[in-house]
């Protein structure tokens, strides 16, 4: 399969930055012999760019405009530089979901600009199960938004896209696990 030209760009930089091999072990629970470290990318501003566009070009090979959405974001903390490259290129604002609810300052889940009502793009750097997606998504949908898609630089396991079917959440990831030259979930 030939990569488009952002696939390939984000692709190349993954591969240079991002990529450990060695033992690990993943928010899931389950060990693998190789890692994305998606911040060593998305925390980079030379790599910042390449990061959004990649994103909102297979949103729009997936029909999705920035005209579908209002704003931006995911779960702390490999979303956050992710949500802001997006909102880079698309003049989008952004958000940030925590894991725990803050309890001092103005509380709750989310940091940034969310509002009741809003259509909301939710991006992460990587995923194997979608484990953290799944347990920031109520925070969203609890606020009264609707979320548009779920898009990802790389879909690890090939499990997410099954496990949001139900939900009638388009997924949209950039690159599978393939496209870097691994198994999906392995």
């Amino acid at each position: 399969m030939t990569l488009r030209p952002t696939q390939a760009a984000l692709a190349a930089v993954l591969r240079e930055h991002a990529i450990r091999e060695g033992e690990f072990t993943l928010n899931s629970g389950r060990t693998t012999n190789w890692y994305l470290d998606g911040r060593q990318v998305s925390f980079r501003g030379d790599c910042l760019r390449i990061v959004g566009d990649a994103i909102v070009d297979a949103l729009r090979v997936a029909g999705i405009a920035g005209d579908d959405y209002d704003v931006v974001g995911g779960p702390e903390l490999g979303a956050v530089p992710v949500a802001l490259a997006v909102a880079l290129v698309t003049g989008k604002p952004g958000f940030a979901i925590r894991k725990q609810a803050k309890d001092h300052g103005v509380g709750g889940r989310i940091a940034g600009v969310l509002e009741s009502g809003q259509r909301v793009l939710i991006v992460e750097d990587t995923a194997t199960t979608g484990k953290a997606l799944f347990e920031a998504l109520p925070a969203v949908t609890g606020m009264g938004c609707h979320i548009v898609a779920v898009s990802l630089l790389l879909d690890r396991g090939g499990q997410l896209g099954p496990r949001l079917g139900p939900t009638g959440i388009p997924y949209v990831p950039v690159l599978g696990a393939p496209d870097l030259g691994y198994e999906f979930g392995s």
